[in-house]
């Protein structure tokens, strides 16, 4: 039996008042459907594979969706992955979607690298924060987006953070995408819980982590790939007495594996370097910690960068003074790949790095 998709509106929104968005409304969706005949054995790979394809549900979401009870089957609610279901079986996943959301557009500029009717890619600056959240109600990129998009923003991901699939820190620049529409939202989705996003990025970083550094041979977790690539791979948990921060663990966390090249050595000896980092994961801070894990935290890092002297001998007093003044972490997503989740194109964006970050390698490389 073809299977049959319908809807239940519980609640509409009503229009906001004064340029509000109305990116999500208040509804709860119903997708009712049959178990086709020769199902797989687990109810998960029954669900991806029969539930509509107009539900626009990614695999994760489908795995969330069970998880929480809100897939019944032929009228019992089953929350178990594992189990066996008949073919016939009628299916029901409730979803209750993202309220609406009373947040204002504002009319900031935004560097637009690409954008169709299913995403947009930016280059976020420095210092502006991904999406609302207490003490920066305004001024984020989302307050920015539902004044260049309107209505046009995926809402499955919430009222507070309509189409964004990732994020990056508030004083990290660089591309980032988010969806418009919400077949482009699961399919992003799905792509970065597979780890098949291409992230790198362009950091500077105290030293040069090189394989003939005999410091880093007995670090846990750090090793050398062929072609002198840092690997550093450990789990990732909040910091045990200070919430805001990450910590590298190795018995409790999320799995967090990052890699990096050296691009240019900076002094001589190396008293820093420009590295290309790029992400297998992608964890809070993941980039910030692993390497200040290894000894190399990020020049201007307010939260893991520590007290580090620089040798003016090896970098001039303007570099030294240049990296002890940097206002920020020296961190810039500079690449960002992935296939359209919509068109099935491969999209590959690069973004040059920030005029702060310039300078400062400038001043570092005794030019400034």
């Amino acid at each position: 039996m073809v299977p049959l998709l319908f809807y239940v509106l519980a609640l509409l929104a009503e229009v906001a008042a004064s340029g509000g968005s109305i990116l999500a409304k208040m509804i709860e969706r119903i997708v009712s459907f049959e178990i086709g005949p020769n199902p797989p054995k687990r109810l998960d790979k029954a669900l991806a594979r029969d539930v509509p394809a107009d539900a626009s549900f990614s695999r994760s979401r489908l795995v969330k969706l069970l998880e929480s009870g809100a897939v019944s089957v032929d009228g019992a609610v089953l929350d178990q992955p594992r189990v066996q279901v008949p073919e016939g079986a009628v299916v029901e996943i409730t979803v209750r979607e993202a309220e609406e959301s009373h947040i204002e557009g504002e009319d900031i500029s935004l560097q637009i690298v690409f954008e169709d009717d299913d995403l947009i890619v930016v280059n976020k600056p420095a210092g502006m924060v991904v999406h609302p959240a207490p003490g920066t109600p305004s001024g984020t990129l989302v307050n920015a987006l539902i004044h260049h998009c309107g209505d046009s923003l995926s809402g499955v991901g919430g009222s507070k953070r309509p189409g964004i699939v990732h994020r990056i820190d508030k004083e990290t620049s660089g591309l980032l995408v988010v969806a418009k529409s919400d077949a482009a939202h699961h399919g992003l989705a799905d792509q970065f819980a597979a780890h098949s996003v291409e992230r790198r990025y362009l950091a500077i970083c105290y030293g040069a982590p090189d394989s003939n550094d005999p410091r880093l041979r007995g670090v846990k977790g750090v090793n050398f790939e062929s072609g002198n690539i840092l690997k550093v791979q450990t789990f990732l948990d909040r910091h045990k007495t200070d919430r805001q921060r990450q910590a590298v663990f190795f018995d409790r966390g999320r799995h967090a594996v990052t890699r990096a090249r050296i691009v240019e050595s900076l002094g001589t000896p190396p008293a820093a370097a420009l590295i290309e980092c790029w992400l297998e994961t992608g964890r809070t801070h993941q980039i910030r910690v692993h390497l200040a894990h290894c000894g190399h935290s990020l020049i201007g890092d307010p939260v893991y960068g520590g007290k580090r002297k620089l040798s003016a001998k090896a970098i001039g007093q303007a570099g030294v003074e240049a990296a002890s003044q940097f206002g920020r972490q020296a961190l810039h997503a500079a690449t960002l790949g992935f296939v359209h989740p919509v068109t099935g194109v491969d999209l590959l964006f690069e973004a040059d790095l920030p005029k702060d970050m310039v300078e400062l390698l400038s001043k570092m490389r005794g030019q400034g």
